[in-house]
């Protein structure tokens, strides 16, 4: 007997919901470098928004958080330095990662920005080719997933306490806020369990092989960490033409 045409068909499986794009938001005075990266964020899968001063860029954060933000220094009115200052201070965006576009030979914009919880920085006139490796790279250290575990997600040492999983640190169980770069530093140094890390390894563990940083850039992170863990700031250790070590009680000998 032929089947009827009428005959009820089984239903399609339901397609796979494409994966969540990653909002990029993109803070740039000059117009056509604004439309450059963006264009190029969309034709690598992110999802670009657009601002061009400093105030537009906070009312954009506030209604809806991207996943990271480029952020030219240089903006007229509210600058990059006070945008950053002010996402920084605020616990709903202090984990925001932050890109910084520089005037290029601007050291001291760069320290500064570091200084303020900036995750990384490219430097003008940049390849995209190496713009869109950095935003890259930022979003992968954002990715909870690759935090180091300690046996049941926490590492400890004195009175220090890492939750990897929730990024969480506490001091005395009092927490200490840090930027997620902050916080990858200091994992990797407790992780080491009392071995010196050059500056290169260190980096290479918070920001990725890829990225070039100078040391300068890195005793800046280390500078503000030590500043964040207060009256145990003992436990952060420079090791001189080396790098740095974790020390487990501020009595322990070099």
């Amino acid at each position: 007997m032929s089947r009827s045409n009428d005959s009820p068909r089984p239903n399609p499986a339901p397609a796979t919901p494409p994966a969540a794009r990653r909002r990029v938001l993109v803070v740039d005075d000059e117009r056509d470098i604004v439309d450059m990266i963006a264009y190029n964020l969309g034709r690598n899968g992110y999802e670009a928004v657009i601002a061009y001063d400093g105030n537009q860029a906070l009312e954009i954060i506030d209604k809806q958080a991207p996943d990271l933000i480029i952020l030219d220094l240089m903006l007229p009115g509210l600058d990059g330095m006070e945008v950053a200052r002010r996402l920084k201070a605020e616990p709903r965006t202090a984990r925001i990662p932050i890109l910084m576009l520089t005037a290029k030979g601007e050291e001291t914009d760069v320290v500064v920005g570091l200084t303020l919880g900036a995750d990384d920085y490219v430097t003008k006139p940049f390849s995209l080719k190496v713009l869109l490796a950095r935003v890259g790279n930022v979003l992968r250290r954002t990715d909870t997933s690759a935090a180091t575990p300690g046996e049941g997600g926490t590492l400890r040492t004195g009175p220090l306490r890492i939750d990897t999983f929730k990024h969480e640190v506490f001091i005395d169980d009092e927490p200490v806020k840090l930027t997620l770069t902050e916080f990858k530093l200091l994992s990797a140094l407790v992780g080491a369990r009392g071995r010196v890390l050059t500056r290169d390894q260190l980096m290479d563990k918070a920001m990725g092989s890829d990225v070039f940083v100078t040391d300068r850039a890195i005793d800046v992170h280390v500078t503000a960490i030590r500043k964040k863990l207060g009256g145990a700031s003992w436990l952060v250790h420079t090791v001189r033409g080396v790098g740095y070590r974790l020390r487990e009680s501020p009595g322990e000998a070099d």
